[in-house]
């Protein structure tokens, strides 16, 4: 089963990883700087629209950072 810890410690990881600021991200993403210093911190998560844009701008999997795989095979 996967967690909401998982998929928060992808996001943080990514935002972490990609080289940007904390106040470019939310440039780019139309947030405040807080509000990714919270998703940072883990005190909160993106919002859906949010995530999707944070897939967009850092080049990433959703089905990746949701821990998604395909078990159909």
């Amino acid at each position: 089963m996967v967690t909401t810890e998982e998929i928060r410690k992808k996001i943080i990881d990514a935002i972490r990883n990609s080289g940007k600021s904390q106040t470019q991200i939310a440039e780019l993403l139309h947030v405040k700087q807080p509000t990714v210093a919270c998703y940072l911190a883990g005190k909160a998560m993106p919002s859906l629209e949010t995530f999707a844009n944070i897939c967009i701008l850092l080049d990433l999997d959703a089905n990746e950072v949701l821990c998604i795989t395909d078990n159909r095979k």
